[in-house]
């Protein structure tokens, strides 16, 4: 099972901006410090973490902040229409284009998907596989 996920940032304002246009909307909560943001989702008194948490922090060897080529995090919407709003509110608050929402030919026809890069350069998807809405063939 993961845990978490960090990610390197070296501008954790515009990396809050970026991450709290879309992550509050899926049930993270944050929490800031000096190392960094944290978010995770809430647990009740007595309950297991929700997992996995997401960290965006500045690099332990104090060095620039790099995206992982070929590296991505994947967030699960729960409909095509949230993905779509959560795309936008993440182009709105400072992230890139890398595939507007919609289906993909190599993937199961139910996975609707739009990707972007945040202001590091980091990429994220944010998907819906939900089998109650249509799909690539329907």
């Amino acid at each position: 099972m993961i845990a978490y996920v960090t990610v390197g940032a070296d501008d954790m304002a515009l990396a809050k901006r970026f991450y709290s246009a879309f992550l509050p909307a899926l049930g993270y909560g944050l929490k800031e410090g000096p190392e960094g943001l944290s978010y995770a989702m809430p647990v009740e008194p007595g309950q297991f973490p929700i997992l996995p948490d997401f960290y965006v922090k500045p690099t332990f060897d104090g060095k620039p902040a790099s995206a992982g080529n070929g590296a991505m995090v994947a967030f699960e919407a729960r409909t095509q229409n949230e993905v779509r709003t959560l795309h936008a509110a993440a182009l709105a608050a400072g992230g890139h284009d890398e595939g507007q929402p919609g289906f993909r030919a190599s993937y199961g026809p139910n996975f609707y998907v739009g990707y972007v890069r945040d202001p590091q350069g980091n990429k994220i998807a944010l998907f819906s596989s939900n089998p109650n809405e249509p799909g690539r063939d329907g």
